[in-house]
């Protein structure tokens, strides 16, 4: 499954689509007389508002219907990069009544074209129906402009979510952590030969670095947080908490590189603290412990040692990656 929020259309303001509804029903009007052109009128204007706010709504997908991995990415999403909501009720949940609202609005704006239409067909006579209809008008925008909030908080969700990482939760995934300045980008880029397959994507407070590497014929993603997972949970504020969470439904395993050389600017005992918290955290997959720069210092207890920069034993971690997954391919069903 490919990210769900990239090819969400543009949602438009009120008063654009009042401006839109309301100029294409003066040209419907222009090419008829009468009642004719007071109904067409109508007819084009009720049609276009409630289309378009129904298209508003439908265009999203269904959250429940999300991997866990973007359902609650896209909650921290929402709730940190937007203003959508109140303090007790933000993310998906706010997101969610906006999109009601606007659900309301198109129902709304086709009632009231059933019941002007009626009352266009018992007009007395045109003068009546122009009157008639000019007040269809004043409703169907006050319909419109009732949501208008809410149209600009789904356009600001629109906006926050549609440049998220293109993960495939359904692709084994390695989440790399550690200290800044431990290797972890290194890594990633020498285990996916080459730094241009490396992809960035704002990700929460922070972006996220994907790569990929193959094996046997099966592709694995790597996934780099700097800003989350290079320091202890309890500096992570309450959205980068979630984001973290997030993170939980889609690792397989988690690679944690120390370097005990001390060049990184962390003491060796800070880092192995970490890698329990995270250990703690990501309870439920492996979690690999990897010593780099191993040619400066091995000063500590690890699963693997290995120097990215002098290209030792870096294949040798990926193949323990591997392993650590134990990741089985689908295969078609023979009878």
């Amino acid at each position: 499954m490919s990210q769900p929020f990239e090819n969400l259309p543009t949602t438009p303001r009120s008063s654009e689509l009042i401006d839109k509804a309301f100029s294409r029903a003066s040209r419907a009007g222009r090419a008829k007389q009468g009642y004719e052109a007071q109904s067409s009128m109508l007819q084009t204007a009720a049609n276009i508002l409630s289309d378009n706010l129904e298209n508003v709504v439908t265009e999203w997908p269904d959250f429940d219907d999300l991997d866990p991995f973007y359902r609650d990415l896209s909650d921290a999403v929402i709730a940190g990069e937007t203003a959508i909501g109140s303090e007790d009720d933000r993310g998906v949940d706010a997101l969610r009544q906006h999109l009601s609202e606007v659900t309301w609005a198109s129902r709304k704006t086709a009632d009231i074209r059933g019941e002007y239409h009626t009352k266009l067909r018992n007009a007395s006579d045109v003068d009546h129906a122009r009157k008639l209809r000019k007040q269809a008008f004043a409703r169907l925008a006050d319909v419109v402009e009732q949501v208008a909030e809410s149209l600009l908080a789904i356009a600001a969700a629109r906006e926050a979510l549609r440049d998220l990482p293109d993960i495939r939760p359904d692709e084994p995934t390695v989440v790399v952590a550690g200290y800044p300045n431990v290797g972890k980008s290194s890594f990633v880029n020498a285990v996916t030969r080459a730094s241009n397959e490396i992809n960035s994507y704002p990700f929460t407070t922070t972006e996220i670095n994907v790569g990929h590497f193959d094996d046997d014929h099966v592709r694995y993603q790597l996934v780099d947080t700097p800003g989350l997972l290079d320091r202890p949970p309890q500096e992570r504020n309450e959205i980068e908490s979630q984001a973290v969470s997030a993170l939980e439904h889609l690792a397989d395993a988690v690679l944690v590189l120390v370097d005990a050389s001390g060049e990184c600017g962390y003491p060796i005992d800070v880092q192995i603290e970490l890698r329990d918290a995270l250990a703690e955290q990501f309870a439920d997959v492996p979690v690999l412990t990897v010593c780099n720069k191993s040619d400066r210092s091995r000063d500590v207890e690890a699963d693997h040692y290995m120097s990215v920069t002098e290209d030792e034993n870096v294949e040798t971690v990926l193949d323990a990656v591997v392993a650590a997954v134990d990741h089985e391919p689908e295969l078609p069903f023979e009878e």
